[in-house]
């Protein structure tokens, strides 16, 4: 039965670059993994396949030889893959760890990841980081704040320290790798080395578990936690406490507490960066004569000066009252868009003395001002 094609197994073409062959490759070996088909043995046959196509390929010299002879150049004694007679000992998971960086040294890359690893030859795990959501107020993030929070982690067991075994028990050689923390399955006449099951590559296991966290080294805890919001801060700020993660294993390094912070909408105030956003009513008499009020901030009341004639609209900046800069930089301001109020309901004196306003300014006949009409002049 012919062979199939190599560039097609891993679907690509002649001119593919070295790159494009080891993500073609990556992908297709995760795919057709055996240890993500379990029983399935066309899966395991592909992925021979597809490890000898890229083992092949991704050498210069066999790859050359390929593209002139195709696959006569590996017969009758000729360099076959990894360098062997032909027939020689070939594991596809050699090629499968170069590929995803792990290197062929201890624990740790995406292979171990991927398929079961990730701890150190010892058995260590390190702990994972965790997430907490809180949410403050806009007075918080502009002043700063101490707030206490709990959540639930996975904690060092104090009946074992940590070591998952019980008391006065101790880790012995795994008795399915013998110590090896790896294990061999045939595949006819390819061999594929995986890590050991048993002992998830360590080597040893327990000989009797802890009875209060059954070998685990870890159990669950309500930790609580005061943690201090420095000032300036905004939604999506994220807090680092070190440590305060999840526990290792078998003394694993702890993971890291990341609290991720949301800020309420204030009944009076926006944000935008460091400044802040508000707006006030001023009585019309106020906006026509001038003045000065008291304007509320984030940090007590201030005083703003109205000029006379000051429009609806109009928006006055206060400096240094807005946000705090996270970074050390200068205050944020505040700024106050003004709303002249216009009456809703006259006293019969108030009408009087409104009317006889309007006839000395000459409003009572040209209620509508001269510039708007200057303006309007282009539509007409």
């Amino acid at each position: 039965m012919a062979k199939e094609d190599y560039y097609e197994l891993l679907g690509v073409g002649k001119s593919a670059t070295a790159e494009e062959l080891k993500k073609a490759y990556r992908k297709k070996a995760v795919q057709f993994h055996p240890d993500k088909n379990p029983g399935n043995k066309e899966a395991e046959e592909t992925f021979k396949k597809v490890s000898e196509a890229y083992d092949v390929l991704s050498d210069t010299d066999k790859r050359a030889a390929y593209d002139r002879y195709g696959h006569a150049a590996f017969q009758n004694g000729g360099a076959g893959p990894r360098g062997g007679g032909g027939g020689g000992f070939h594991d596809p998971f050699d090629i499968f760890r170069d590929v995803f960086g792990q290197g062929g040294g201890g624990g740790g890359g995406i292979f171990d990841e991927m398929f079961g690893g990730g701890g150190g030859r010892d058995g260590s795990r390190d702990g994972s980081d965790l997430r907490y959501d809180l949410e403050i107020t806009l007075e918080e993030a502009a002043r700063g704040a101490q707030k206490d929070i709990s959540f639930r982690k996975n904690v060092t067991c104090e009946r074992c320290d940590g070591s998952g075994a019980e008391p006065g028990s101790k880790r012995v050689t795994c008795p399915t790798c013998r110590g090896a923390g790896q294990i061999r399955r045939s595949g006819g006449i390819i061999t594929f080395t995986q890590t050991c099951p048993t002992c998830a590559g360590s080597g040893s296991k327990i000989e009797k578990p802890c009875s209060a966290c059954h070998g685990e080294g870890r159990s669950p805890k309500t930790t609580k936690l005061n943690v201090r919001i420095p000032p300036g801060v905004d939604t999506g700020s994220r807090l680092r406490s070190s440590g305060n993660g999840e526990a290792g294993q078998a003394g694993g390094q702890t993971g890291d507490l990341y609290i991720v912070l949301s800020v309420k909408d204030h009944e009076l105030f926006e944000r935008n960066g460091d400044d802040l956003y508000c707006e006030i009513p001023i009585k019309y008499t106020l906006a026509t004569l001038g003045g000065t009020i008291e304007v509320p901030t984030l940090f007590g009341k201030a005083s703003l000066k109205i000029p006379a004639g000051t429009q609806s609209g109009t928006t006055f900046r206060l400096r240094d009252k807005g946000m705090p800069s996270l970074r050390g930089g200068r205050q944020g301001d505040q700024l106050v868009r003004t709303h002249v109020e216009v009456p809703t309901s006259l006293t019969a004196e108030q009408r009087q003395m409104l009317e006889e306003f309007a006839r000395v300014s000459g409003d009572a006949n040209e209620p509508t001002s001269k510039s708007f009409f200057e303006k309007a002049k282009k539509f007409f």
